[in-house]
């Protein structure tokens, strides 16, 4: 028996028209990004028209862009994969891909998640500009460039850290850093997300989130925020998800529990973590996991790393769908 798990990876993945090889080629892809565009209203045509060009008038990497097109396309990337008869065992989403992965198992409608998402992105661009960092280097290894400005925002390997906060200071811990040998390299991001940075604004998101009136998930969900299976109370909590912008991200505690022994996928038969966004940046820190290393796990990632255009989108998804098939 085969199980699957979606991933769907968070900010820093997005690239300039990443997936958008599919739209208008896949119906259910198409269908499902149009969902989202339609419930954003008259700022869901200029979304979409920076989604599908080479030179968008927003840069995708402002929050404006990544989130909302991260959530769109990993939202519209898990949709096609259902249609295809495959019945996620569990999901695991990594930042804004949590809520892609909530949207999917029916913890907030389409238009109010896609609603939520606008409102979150506006109130987190007024914040104080800031960045993100990738650090090879274990928690113990940066703990002296850490203060209460700049901060752990996602742990995703045991050496694969992300460090967040304002731009000056966050330059600062990156010299200490390269000086004392670690590699350093800046996530495509323009705010400090998962970091204190963003706290007011986050704040100001809650009522936006209780007014889509989050349900218990339909699929078990991994969170990736405490590292543990999704209670329904945490599902339905609105201060839960309006949380996300300020808390760290435990991808790699968050893999532990689903390849572990409390994992909602089965310890017998084939288990397989299928990449439900661009880059493979999970299905790389996936892939050093012991559990997959020892070959008691597979990865697939369904995008390519790159935008090579649509021949190599739809390549890729038609491997990918041959690899479940199997």
């Amino acid at each position: 028996m085969t199980e699957v798990a979606l991933l769907f990876p968070g900010q820093g993945s997005q690239h300039v028209r990443m997936a958008a090889g599919l739209y208008g080629h896949d119906e259910v892809f198409t269908a499902a990004a149009d969902e989202v565009f339609a419930a954003l209203g008259p700022d869901g045509a200029a979304v979409r028209a920076d989604w599908l060009t080479d030179s968008p008038a927003v840069p995708l990497d402002h929050v404006t862009r990544s989130q909302i097109l991260l959530f769109t396309v990993g939202h519209a990337l898990g949709r096609m994969i259902l249609s295809w008869g495959v019945r996620p065992a569990a999901l695991l989403g990594h930042s804004v891909g949590e809520v892609a992965a909530a949207t999917l198992a029916g913890v907030f409608e389409v238009p109010a998640a896609a609603e939520l998402m606008w409102r979150r992105v506006q109130e987190l661009a007024s914040a104080p500009a800031g960045g993100m960092l990738a650090v090879a280097a274990t928690v113990d290894d940066v703990a002296e460039v850490l203060t209460d400005e700049v901060v752990i925002g996602a742990i995703n390997a045991p050496r694969q850290l992300i460090l967040s906060g304002p731009a000056a200071p966050l330059a600062e811990a990156a010299a200490k850093l390269r000086a004392d040998g670690r590699t350093c390299l800046p996530v495509p991001a323009t705010s400090a997300f998962h970091s204190p940075a963003l706290a007011e604004a986050a704040a100001r998101c809650l009522p936006s989130v209780a007014a889509a009136q989050p349900s218990p998930p339909k699929i078990p969900m991994v969170s990736g925020y405490t590292g543990r299976l999704l209670t329904d109370t945490e599902a339905t909590d609105p201060s839960y998800w309006a949380s996300h912008p300020v808390e760290p991200v435990r991808f790699w505690p968050a893999l532990g529990t689903l390849l572990g022994a409390d994992s909602p996928l089965s310890a017998e038969g084939q288990r397989v973590l299928v990449e439900t966004g661009p880059s493979q940046l999970l299905a790389k820190a996936a892939r050093i996991h012991p559990v997959v290393r020892a070959g008691e796990a597979s990865v697939l990632a369904l995008l390519p790393a790159r935008a090579w255009g649509p021949e190599a989108d739809l390549a890729a998804v038609a491997a990918c769908r041959e690899a479940l098939g199997r």
